[in-house]
């Protein structure tokens, strides 16, 4: 695209070279933090999320500290403070209120708010905001409002700033829609593997074989399987009492272990890119919860149902208190985290969740969910079946997770240009 006639060294390594008639200031020029103490009864609680700020969530707990918030009003930005919610910031389009580890900014002079929007949720800008935090290590690190006033940043002219706006909003608008197509057809694929696996894991691998009525959770089964009760297939261990945590036992990944949550299972598999990591000390008090290959871990607060098979683990692995650890499975422990996937298991575990805002399931509830198991060697038979039929569904959403990543870096590229005026909208 076209650049500017004229750049300037604007001495600050994140902006780079900036166009001539741009003007550099500190951030606490354009913006004044907003801190008026409120109540969530009387404003609206939201959230503040990686895709902007929203009502809150029905699974986010609500404070009981009526004036433990800050006020968030229309066309304020909102920006989570703590390094392990990078990236969670966005204009506000509602009134209400937010937890105090937020900085909400109200913009000082006559800016485009939305240009601001895209200013400040620039990838450039959330690791320059980062880099002016403090902490002890990655996952505790803070920044705060003194620290982030100090930040520098490039402002166009008013009339530059609406027509960034109007450039960004229907580039990043058509990338946004190749992105939700690209979902689309992991979902879809996703659907086709959960039909494959029920109808396996449920009928069998011959349709000739006697059925036979099964009750309410299925209608029929093959007439030699049998139904069991999971914890008699498996022992199950979590993080409960003396086996907790907290934050300060978090540190860096040269420190620690790998310590699993619920985000960490996408598509019924492990995915390592971005973990806590626990201390060596914490680790080694809980030997019966440290994952080794072949475990199974299922999220029984929050995201309950989801769970994964453990085939790899790049070094020391084991769970915060969202998961519980299936160990010593007596069937093929493949066989077994596939048969968590199925409806009928998932169909007990929605009618097993407690609780009205985050939802969560005691272990003996786990314990007694009930599988409908055949004898072995139809088990390992129904696994190498399965594996066979998923591998060219599981490449497919590789493929697509792959392109949405190349998408989302995209985005970022041309908003980091736009807003750093190494292009000329």
């Amino acid at each position: 695209m076209e650049k500017y006639q004229q750049y300037k060294d604007s001495g600050v390594s994140w902006l780079g070279s900036i166009p001539a008639h741009w003007e550099v200031r500190r951030l606490g020029s354009y913006f004044e933090e907003r801190k008026t103490k409120v109540s969530d009864k009387d404003f609206e609680p939201l959230s503040v999320t990686k895709l902007g700020v929203f009502p809150q969530w029905e699974n986010v707990a609500k404070s009981n500290d009526g004036d433990n918030r800050k006020l968030v009003k229309k066309g304020d930005f909102v920006i989570n403070s703590r390094s392990d919610r990078k990236g969670s910031s966005g204009l506000s389009e509602l009134e209400g209120s937010v937890s105090l580890i937020n900085i909400v900014l109200k913009p000082r002079t006559d800016i485009n708010r939305k240009y601001c929007h895209y200013l400040l949720k620039s990838q450039n800008f959330i690791e320059e905001f980062y880099r002016n935090g403090h902490g002890i290590v990655a996952d505790l690190w803070t920044t705060r409002y003194d620290e982030m006033k100090a930040i520098k940043i490039a402002m166009p002219t008013k009339d530059e700033q609406d027509a960034i706006v109007s450039y960004l909003d229907s580039a990043t608008g058509e990338i946004d829609k190749a992105i939700a197509q690209q979902q689309k057809m992991i979902d879809l694929l996703n659907e086709r593997k959960r039909i494959i696996i029920n109808n396996a894991v449920t009928k069998g691998l011959d349709p000739n074989a006697p059925m036979k009525d099964s009750g309410d959770l299925l209608d029929f089964i093959p007439a030699h399987w049998k139904w069991e009760r999971l914890k008699y297939n498996c022992s199950i261990w979590g993080r409960i009492g003396f086996r907790g945590y907290s934050n300060e036992d978090l540190v860096d990944e040269l420190s620690g272990a790998i310590t699993l949550s619920p985000t960490n299972i996408i598509d019924g598999k492990i995915n390592y890119e971005k973990c806590s990591y626990l201390s060596w000390k914490k680790y080694y008090e809980s030997p019966e919860i440290m994952v080794k290959v072949g475990d199974v871990i299922f999220v029984k607060t929050a995201s309950v149902g989801k769970s994964a098979y453990i085939d790899w683990m790049p070094k020391e692995t084991t769970v915060n208190p969202q998961i519980a650890v299936f160990k010593d499975i007596k069937c093929n422990s493949i066989f077994f985290s596939w048969v968590l996937q199925t409806d009928y298991l998932l169909e007990q575990v929605e009618n097993s969740k407690a609780g009205s805002t985050i939802f969560t399931i005691s272990q003996e509830k786990i314990g007694n969910y009930k599988l409908c198991l055949p004898p072995r060697d139809e088990q390992d038979a129904i696994v190498e079946y399965l594996k066979e039929k998923t591998e060219s569904i599981d490449h497919a959403i590789l493929l697509r997770r792959n392109m949405i990543s190349i998408l989302k870096e995209r985005k970022q590229i041309i908003i980091n240009e736009a807003v750093t005026g190494k292009i000329k909208i």
